[in-house]
């Protein structure tokens, strides 16, 4: 007994000096709390966070990397549930509504279409200088916004202060002038950029002095695009363990944007060929990432 309880102890010690390191490259020290709290956004329980941190855990060494780690975590709450593991594979199904990023404007969209507004997608405005494409045009008590979309397709990339900068000189020329939207002689009152990853500090201290709205995976601290996601279930296609890559693709090409959209239509599961067994799977795959948690 002693040896054992020795035995942990040294697991436990290593365990809190062991350096993992980021997509950057750089060398962190291994931070357990964190690693909790993304199992917790899972939705795992209690029991469930315990048992995939002591499976992780044991698999552990020094000099792992995050991308390791995250497989070790997915797999462990894929066991599970397939449920748990399609929420914390988030932000890898946002890198695949890619690769231009045109399906990543309709599930921004759709994010904001669920919150009472009513949207148009790629549209050709003319400012008073010039003509510009716009993303997303969003409105609501008869204010309207233009919200344009940075996608990344991985993980590390960061929008940086060019891109505010860029977008306010569009939005300015925009403003300038009336257009025809939703209805008639409409102005364009407000600006927002979202994106699936990051922006940086000088991105963020310019757009605020500057009156722009940012939109970005962890920001603004309580309304950042993870929280938008779970709030409403509004869950990507992308993120279903059931289905191949090719299968993604086929959905998201019949305007199957959301997971809730398969449960409200299954039928397009059956137009891209699954079997009858294989659409049960996913749509109880579905029901159990849309569930509240």
């Amino acid at each position: 007994m002693r040896c054992y309880l020795l035995s942990f102890s040294v697991k436990m010690n290593s365990l809190a000096i062991m350096k993992i390191i980021k997509h950057s490259g750089y060398k962190v020290p291994f931070d357990k709390d964190k690693l909790e709290l993304s199992l917790k956004k899972s939705g795992a329980g209690i029991d469930l966070i315990k048992e995939s941190l002591a499976e992780i855990e044991k698999q552990m060494y020094d000099g792992i990397t995050t991308k390791e780690i995250y497989k070790l975590a997915f797999a462990a709450l894929k066991k599970a549930s397939s449920g748990h593991a399609a929420r914390y594979n988030i932000r890898l199904a946002l890198q695949m509504l890619g690769p231009a990023g045109f399906f990543f404007e309709k599930f921004v969209s759709r994010l904001y279409a669920a919150d009472g507004f009513k949207t148009k997608i790629n549209l050709t405005l003319q400012g008073k200088c010039v003509s510009h494409e716009i993303d997303i045009a969003i409105m609501k008590n008869n204010m309207i916004s233009m919200v344009e979309c940075k996608f990344h397709g991985g993980k590390e990339g960061s929008s940086d202060v060019k891109v505010p900068m860029y977008i306010l000189s569009r939005f300015n020329d925009l403003k300038a002038k009336k257009h025809i939207i939703f209805s008639n002689s409409e102005v364009i009152s407000s600006c927002i950029i979202a994106t699936n990853n990051r922006f940086t500090k000088d991105a963020q201290d310019f757009a605020n002095c500057s009156g722009i709205s940012l939109l970005s995976w962890d920001y603004p601290p309580e309304h950042n695009l993870k929280n938008k996601i779970d709030k409403g279930a509004l869950y990507p296609i992308t993120c279903l363990t059931t289905l191949s890559i090719a299968e993604k693709e086929k959905l998201l090409i019949l305007d199957q944007i959301l997971v809730k959209d398969i449960i409200d239509g299954p039928q397009n599961l059956y137009k891209i060929g699954l079997s009858e067994n294989r659409v049960k799977n996913t749509l109880h795959e579905a029901s159990q990432i849309c569930k509240h948690f």
